[in-house]
């Protein structure tokens, strides 16, 4: 079992005074000792005031706007590679966890040298509903959470190999990251983590789901707080996550399915009232496209494992909450 002194846990927070004490209340009570460090995204609701008061012995790094999830994590996962950590786990600062949540994750990777990132079973808040057993990506070019909404008692029980992780209670390995880099900030937040899953994949790294190590989210509680923020952010992130990872094999049939996916949506956004923020999110992904491409050309020449894999692990369907997609591939093509 690694050492209480291999992990450090980080947590991004951005105005959550109040969910932040419960967080840290269970990361301090784990029976595999973290250090903790919290990364502030120019808070102004007094969140540095009442963790310093509370917690001090967390380390605290203050930044003075807010950078995102992305370019939060990132902060915090320089300062433990800097200080020598070989693990790094990233929380929500909305988030409570198990008392071995922590033991658990670091279990899994101590058995499996060739898995970068291990992830968890992390349930709504109040232990009803299931949030994430995993992250997958479709032929669709749609990512989405495995088992998002159902009853509790129907989350994977299994130890398995995943697609992704949700970087919302996680554990990776530093070494990992020294090799396929850290979270991309243009993401700002919202599907980073599936990237850089795909990233690890495409490396030859694996992703675990450890059932037994189980997390508690309040979901949305962060993202709500600003109005069109989750449209816009998904339709920035969704081709940019398809640009730079989806292989050049499996490009074709992809993207054709994900151009009539994004149409669609996109035209949802619009009769449902999101439509300036589904399209100021479009127009940014424009301009970050070229950088994207160019990063693509290393991720995809550093690529150590074979199309037939990365195909393999891809869910050859629409996610299972896409009941309008569903139903317009029905009126097509007869299909369910």
């Amino acid at each position: 079992m690694p050492k209480k002194t291999d992990v450090a846990v980080v947590i991004p927070n951005w105005n959550g005074r109040d969910a932040i004490g419960p967080c840290l209340k269970s990361l301090l009570g784990q029976t595999l000792k973290p250090h903790i460090i919290i990364v502030d995204n120019g808070s102004t609701d007094g969140s540095l005031e009442f963790i310093r008061s509370n917690y001090p012995s967390a380390e605290v790094l203050t930044q003075k706007s807010n950078l995102g999830f992305a370019g939060g994590v990132n902060i915090g996962i320089r300062k433990a590679i800097t200080g020598g950590f070989a693990f790094v786990a990233l929380f929500n600062n909305d988030a409570v966890a198990h008392n071995d949540w922590l033991k658990y994750l670091m279990g899994s990777l101590d058995e499996s040298p060739d898995a970068g990132i291990a992830t968890c079973k992390l349930l709504s808040m109040d232990k009803k509903r299931v949030d994430s057993t995993g992250d997958f990506y479709t032929t669709w070019g749609l990512p989405f959470p495995r088992d998002r909404d159902k009853p509790a008692r129907q989350a994977s029980g299994k130890l398995e190999r995943v697609f992704g992780a949700s970087g919302g209670a996680s554990v990776y390995r530093t070494d990992m990251l020294k090799r396929i880099g850290l979270f991309d900030e243009d993401f700002f937040a919202y599907f980073e983590d599936v990237d850089i899953s795909f990233r690890a994949q495409l490396a030859g790294w694996k992703v675990l789901y450890e059932p037994s190590a189980e997390a508690y989210h309040a979901t949305g509680s962060t993202s709500t707080k600003i109005p069109g923020f989750t449209t816009y952010q998904t339709f920035k992130n969704y081709p940019l996550l398809l640009a730079k990872n989806v292989p050049a094999r499996l490009l074709p049939g992809i993207l054709l399915r994900f151009s009539i996916a994004y149409t669609s949506i996109y035209f949802a956004s619009l009769f449902g009232g999101r439509g300036w923020s589904a399209t100021k999110g479009f127009l940014r992904m424009l301009t970050l496209l070229p950088k994207k491409l160019r990063e693509r050309r290393a991720i995809q020449k550093n690529c150590s494992v074979s199309v037939d894999y990365i195909n393999s692990i891809l869910v050859h369907d629409l996610p299972p909450n896409a009941t309008k997609l569903r139903h317009l591939r029905r009126l097509f093509t007869g299909k369910p």
